[in-house]
């Protein structure tokens, strides 16, 4: 069977996807070894990139990331292609993620405490400078105040609606919008601080 007649019997086609990227997720789902690292060598970088944003911590954002190809292969086949793989992918990881910091032992503390308190501030000093992975902007943001950022990089880097943010941080709606305009604002501040005058209107996503 040639791969177009592949795909078409497997009905994993998406719009944005390549042949080859359809190609090799009918063939991990098929037990591929192969497939599946084409796979994690296509999104490997970004998922991580997704893990660090999140997290503003390099070990673990490793850790996580390798964690979210773990259970890619074990869920692979919940794939139907009702939406492009990408988007599909981004889910997984952001419910790994979310999984990650539940099952830390300071999760309420650190992100439903007050935040007067201060103890949800990540570490401003988080040793990525020589990761050209990431960009100076993930290094602020990973400064932000952890639910703020949370909020942030799933609304204006991941693209979730606040009502979907909600739901995932048990938080309420309005909740999420406010830590959205705080943590932009913050942004905002600490990018002007450090010299990058024209960085608003990529930070301006309502």
């Amino acid at each position: 069977m040639d791969i177009k007649a592949r795909l078409s019997a497997n009905k994993v086609v998406h719009s944005g996807e390549s042949d080859d990227e359809s190609l090799w997720i009918i063939e991990a789902k098929q037990g591929s070894q192969t497939a599946f690292y084409q796979l994690y060598e296509k999104y490997h970088r970004r998922i991580y990139a997704l893990c660090w944003r999140m997290l503003a911590d390099k070990d673990s954002a490793e850790d996580v990331c390798q964690e979210v190809f773990v259970v890619l292969w074990q869920k692979i086949n919940n794939f139907r292609g009702e939406s492009k793989f990408s988007t599909w992918l981004y889910s997984v990881a952001t419910n790994v993620v979310l999984g990650h910091l539940r099952k830390h032992k300071n999760w309420l503390q650190r992100v439903f405490s007050i935040e007067e308190q201060g103890a949800n501030v990540a570490e401003p000093h988080v040793g990525l400078t020589d990761d050209s992975m990431l960009t100076m902007l993930d290094q602020h943001i990973a400064c932000l105040p952890e639910r703020a950022r949370l909020v942030f990089v799933l609304f204006a880097v991941e693209g979730y609606r606040h009502e979907e943010i909600a739901a995932m941080l048990k938080m309420a709606v309005g909740s999420s919008k406010s830590q959205y305009h705080r943590a932009k604002s913050l942004l905002k501040e600490s990018l002007i601080a450090n010299g990058f005058v024209s960085i608003e209107e990529e930070i301006n996503h309502e």
